[in-house]
């Protein structure tokens, strides 16, 4: 298999800032994703910061084109391609994954 072959997508949740860019972009609309606000107050800020906090993230392979729009367009680097290229399923809907096996697909280096 060649190093830069497109495979499985990993998610970095940490890195997520629910900007709902890779779901905009995605051109099939596999990717779904679900976030709440919650507000910060940092010390000497004249009022509390509103951060959005990634509640669920899913993809479902059986749509994706592995086109890498979302990996390319994420400005946080929270997308990457995987190493994994095993994917398969007895059912469509086992082909949809959310974040506990995307994190565990996301490589450690982060590329």
């Amino acid at each position: 298999m060649p190093s830069n072959a497109h495979s499985l997508i990993g998610l970095n949740p940490d890195a997520c800032t629910s900007c709902m860019i890779c779901v905009r972009e995605c051109p099939v609309w596999c990717i779904d994703l679900a976030s709440h606000t919650h507000e910060v107050t940092e010390e000497g800020a004249r009022r509390p910061k509103v951060v959005h906090v990634l509640d669920e993230f899913t993809i479902d392979f059986g749509a994706c084109m592995y086109c890498g729009i979302c990996v390319d367009v994420c400005p946080f680097d929270a997308l990457a391609w995987s190493n994994e290229t095993d994917q398969s399923a007895h059912s469509a809907s086992g082909l949809v994954h959310g974040i506990d096996q995307l994190v565990k697909w996301f490589p450690a280096s982060g590329s």
